[in-house]
């Protein structure tokens, strides 16, 4: 189940679940598009991964037949931080962010 972690782990800015702004990595790391663009230059700060859309789980659950949505599957409140400097983080992007992601 997809982890919704409710900020971006270098501003900290919040991103609630249904958020248009959540940013993520295959690995679930969590940044604002604002950071992703202007900061991290596309690359994970701890993966060196893509990042991508968040998806949104829905709000309500639409097949009576499952238990699916928010309501059964709320976004996580433990907020994360990341554990690397604005150097670590400018020297990583650096060397990473001329290789597209699928090739990294």
């Amino acid at each position: 189940m997809l982890e919704l972690r409710p900020n971006c782990e270098w501003c900290g800015c919040d991103l609630p679940p249904d958020s248009l702004e959540a940013r993520i990595c295959s690995y679930e790391f969590t940044y604002c598009a604002t950071c992703v663009e202007e900061v991290l230059h596309n690359v994970c700060a701890t993966c060196g991964g893509g990042l991508v859309p968040r998806p949104i789980r829905p709000k309500t659950n639409h097949r009576p037949q499952k238990k699916l949505g928010l309501g059964f599957h709320p976004a996580s409140t433990e907020r994360v931080t990341s554990q690397w400097t604005p150097e670590d983080v400018e020297s990583f992007s650096k060397k990473l962010s001329g290789i597209p992601p699928e090739e990294r």
